[in-house]
């Protein structure tokens, strides 16, 4: 079964062409390297716009059927950084242990960590995770959570996420055998 990946990226000066977008790249170079199943993403950039964000969500989810899906940007302090709210507006759980864990991270490499508002949540049969904008905390913030993901997928029914073991060893309970 394929697992399908979506990638949405919220920055206003890359959605026009100021500059190009490497923190969705960063996240697709990241999965490649981790993921052994196959896998379809979806890949847009946007700009920081809450009701544009909220849509691209539900879309990816509802719609496309996104198993997961990976925001960057728009998770500061900033006044259109509005990512986490337009997150929390369209989940039906939260799941507020990916963002401590990021937070976390992030904070053994830069004091500033501390105003990132990464979140995440459930939509569906979707897991919609929230990482920063910048392409060096990409892997910084994802390499820790990635762990839990297959598994948090699997519990919301959504597609069976492999990986190579060798450069990301995920977590799932083993199965109990019944006598």
């Amino acid at each position: 079964m394929m697992v399908k990946i979506g990638i949405l990226t919220l920055s206003d000066r890359a959605s026009s062409g100021e500059y190009d977008d490497l923190s969705g790249v960063a996240i697709r170079e990241c999965l490649d390297e981790w993921i052994s199943s196959e896998v379809e993403y979806v890949y847009r950039v946007i700009p920081d716009e809450f009701e544009l964000i909220k849509l691209n969500l539900i879309e990816y989810t509802d719609e496309l059927e996104c198993d997961l899906v990976l925001t960057t940007g728009g998770t500061g302090p900033a006044v259109r950084d509005v990512t986490p709210e337009a997150t929390e507006a369209v989940c039906q759980k939260m799941m507020p242990g990916f963002g401590e864990m990021m937070r976390a991270e992030s904070l053994k490499y830069v004091p500033t960590a501390i105003l990132s508002r990464q979140t995440a949540g459930i939509r569906g049969k979707s897991l919609i995770l929230n990482l920063p904008g910048n392409p060096k905390a990409i892997r910084e913030c994802l390499e820790p959570v990635f762990p839990a993901i297959p598994y948090c997928i699997d519990l919301i029914e959504g597609g069976y996420i492999q990986t190579d073991e060798t450069k990301m060893k995920v977590f799932r309970p083993k199965s109990k055998k019944i006598s």
